[in-house]
């Protein structure tokens, strides 16, 4: 059975680049109808662009997560553009890193208002538009950091923790509607946020022993999954956080399964 996600509705924000981006384009290549956020509008315009180049249906649009008025607009207008919003991914955030004695209250308050006021904004945005159409995916970006932090994260761990228990609480608000509510935990993918592809050989091969599949992730395994609980397959899914870290949370030291292994005894 194949995933149809043909003429959806779905709202992305922080869509401009790295892992929005990549879930905005495949969701589009996919035959959904793309309303494409993000803080810069230039960066959302171009995606915009490039994908309607293609053939697909996407729409750029410019707020601020944080501001309750200005993703209410958003959320009209694609509702007024094409009558509905099936599904909603909250993929904009912030990492914040410091010690406890070095964090200041303003980081802490920013990582907040971004990661957890950003996410409870749009979702009370299209809240009253999926209960109208008694449907709808509301799918919000976590980490793995939520379940297993790094020293110097707790201001984004504990937002990210904040996120999961916010969307197992509304998946049981809104389940009367029939409107599934999920958390997704990306891995340690790459980007211009993380800065992971630019650290010392040795930093990598370390941060890479903590992973079961010892391989950086990539943006399309997190937009894989997200069009899959999007989708139809995934309706019985809802109040749950997905893990999509290559095995960040499977097992204490997985680097001791590859002891003494070689490509040659790899087969």
């Amino acid at each position: 059975m194949l995933i149809d996600l043909q003429d959806r509705v779905v709202l992305v924000t922080g869509a401009g680049r790295g892992i929005g981006r990549a879930i905005a384009e495949t969701f589009a290549r996919d035959g959904a109808r793309v309303v494409a956020l993000d803080l810069g509008l230039a960066e959302v315009e171009e995606v915009a662009a490039s994908l309607v180049a293609e053939g697909a249906t996407v729409v750029p649009a410019t707020a601020d997560v944080r501001d309750g008025a200005a993703v209410q607009r958003v959320v009209d207008d694609a509702v007024a553009r094409f009558g509905r919003l099936d599904v909603l991914v909250n993929n904009a955030g912030i990492n914040v890193e410091g010690r406890l004695e070095d964090l200041d209250a303003a980081a802490w308050d920013r990582c907040f208002e971004v990661n957890v006021r950003g996410t409870f904004t749009t979702c009370r945005a299209v809240a009253p538009v999926m209960k109208r159409q008694r449907s709808g995916r509301i799918l919000n970006a976590a980490s793995f950091a939520a379940i297993v932090p790094s020293v110097g994260s707790s201001a984004y761990a504990a937002s990210k923790a904040a996120v999961v228990q916010f969307t197992r609480t509304i998946a049981g608000e809104l389940g009367p509607w029939g409107i599934t509510a999920n958390s997704y935990a990306p891995g340690m993918i790459p980007t211009a946020m993380n800065g992971f592809a630019d650290l010392p050989p040795a930093q990598q091969s370390a941060k890479l022993d903590t992973l079961s599949l010892r391989r950086w992730g990539e943006a399309q395994d997190v937009a894989n999954l997200l069009c899959f609980l999007a989708s139809d397959l995934a309706g019985y899914i809802t109040g749950t956080l997905v893990d999509v870290s290559g095995g960040k949370l499977a097992t204490q030291v997985p680097s001791a399964a590859y002891a003494g292994l070689d490509d040659a005894s790899l087969g």
